[in-house]
């Protein structure tokens, strides 16, 4: 953890009226628009590269190389926003367009001038309602002052940009779910190939970025790529925001680089500062629900990219931590999480439609009391057996809810068995009449 890290994306949060057009450019807002426009699309995207700006909303992919898959001889790019922010209990997007809406607009400038994309739609979660008003406000600003339209900044630049507010899907947060639903269709996902790059938004080529990850743009612009890989450590560069939710003294959203550990977010004094009452942690879900569960002895994991790998998760996801103390029944954890994957689900898939709801019935009868050793296992088995990752789904969203459901037996088994060894003899057969 860096001692003298200071805020990047989060400099204007607490700033009074940060939100206004005025404000953020007596802040130094609107320069990084300004100095991409002295260069070519070309030098621009290079530059993303060289600082290797990963992906913030989850997957962690380099936005630079995402934008050169674009075909060289399109006529027409559109730019998706991926403001959706679905994964539970992840907020960092929507500080940042409640507290800085012009930064985000600035960076969708930028990586529109980069791509050639001449309209961007910011694809909003339906529950966003505060965040949306602001941000609409704040765009309304930007075009009143010629920072969208035609002929921006009198550079030969022109570029639309429009919010569409989703209807609160999970499966919206992946891109192709995503785009099927700005186009006013059913949201799910899309068989891929063709990728959004070749055929997206209308058939046309097409950008998806994370609200976080365009934020990072005017800076790389303006400091410059090395800059940027200064902060954190080797293939996890950049500032980051972190979010930290459940019986923490002060939860909240907080920015670092990503040297920063677990340990570090729950107890350091600049974050959440320990837990309410002085308890012990039980376990984590350091990137979301999606990407798995620590233990409370695995809390020295490094934040970046790569570490969670090491711990049996997914990825960093959206660095979102959701904690639970040592009071928590594990068996609720594992039903709150098979259910909220049962419901998400958006049916596409075989095994993903049927697996996720065979996951949530078992769950209930251990919460009730009626578990069966054997019931761990078939859990255990049928998340090794849904996903893209064993080729069997058309999106993520199966391999996000293996990981924390897998985790969860793995790493807490002994604690699910003691409380299958202290069950009510019969129980089992009585609940199994009543479920089935």
């Amino acid at each position: 953890m860096s001692s003298d890290f200071e805020p990047i994306l989060m400099r204007n949060v607490g700033v009074a009226k940060a939100a206004d057009l005025q404000v953020y450019e007596a802040r130094g807002g609107y320069q990084g628009i300004r100095k991409a426009l002295q260069m070519s699309p070309e030098e621009l995207i290079d530059e993303v590269k060289k600082a290797n700006l990963r992906g913030r909303g989850g997957a962690g992919f380099p936005a630079g190389m995402k934008w050169s898959f674009l075909p060289k001889e399109r006529k027409v790019t559109y730019l998706c926003v991926n403001a959706d922010e679905s994964e539970p209990p992840t907020f960092n997007n929507r500080v940042l367009m409640e507290s800085d809406p012009h930064q985000l607009l600035e960076g969708i400038m930028i990586a529109g001038y980069a791509t050639r994309a001449t309209v961007a739609y910011i694809y909003m979660r339906g529950e966003f309602t505060e965040p949306f008003h602001i941000l609409q406000r704040a765009l309304n600003q930007a075009y009143a002052a010629g920072y969208f339209g035609k002929k921006i900044l009198g550079s030969d630049f022109s570029m639309e940009c429009y919010i569409h507010r989703g209807a609160g899907a999970y499966v919206c947060g992946e891109e192709t779910g995503l785009i099927e639903s700005l186009e006013g269709k059913r949201g799910w996902p899309r068989i891929k190939p063709p990728f959004p790059a070749v055929a997206g938004l209308f058939a046309k080529p097409t950008v998806v970025n994370n609200v976080e990850t365009l934020c990072c743009l005017p800076h790389i612009v303006l400091r410059g790529a090395a800059w940027f890989t200064a902060i954190g450590p080797q293939g996890s560069f950049g500032p980051k925001l972190f979010c930290v939710s459940g019986p923490v003294n002060r939860p909240g959203c907080f920015e670092e680089s990503m040297n920063i550990t677990v340990k570090d977010l729950i107890y350091g004094s600049k974050f959440a500062q320990g837990m309410i009452g002085n308890k012990a942690v039980k376990g984590v879900f350091p990137g979301g629900l999606s990407m798995g569960v620590l233990t409370g002895d695995e809390l020295e994991m490094r934040m970046d990219f790569d570490s969670p790998r090491k711990f049996g998760l997914l990825g960093l996801g959206t660095a979102a931590l959701v904690v639970f103390n040592e009071d928590t029944d594990i068996r609720d954890v594992l039903l709150n999480v098979t259910r909220f994957y049962a419901m998400e689900s958006c049916g596409q898939c075989t095994q993903c439609r049927e697996g996720t709801g065979w996951m949530y019935k078992i769950a209930q009868r251990i919460s009730l009391g009626a578990g069966r050793r054997e019931d761990l296992d078939i859990l255990v088995e049928t998340t090794r057996n849904m996903g893209m990752m064993p080729g069997l789904s058309i999106c993520g969203l199966p391999d996000g809810a293996a990981f924390p459901i897998r985790t969860l037996v793995e790493k807490f088994r002994a604690e699910f068995e003691q409380h299958i060894v202290r069950q009510e003899p019969g129980k089992v057969e009585r609940v199994l009449r009543v479920l089935n």
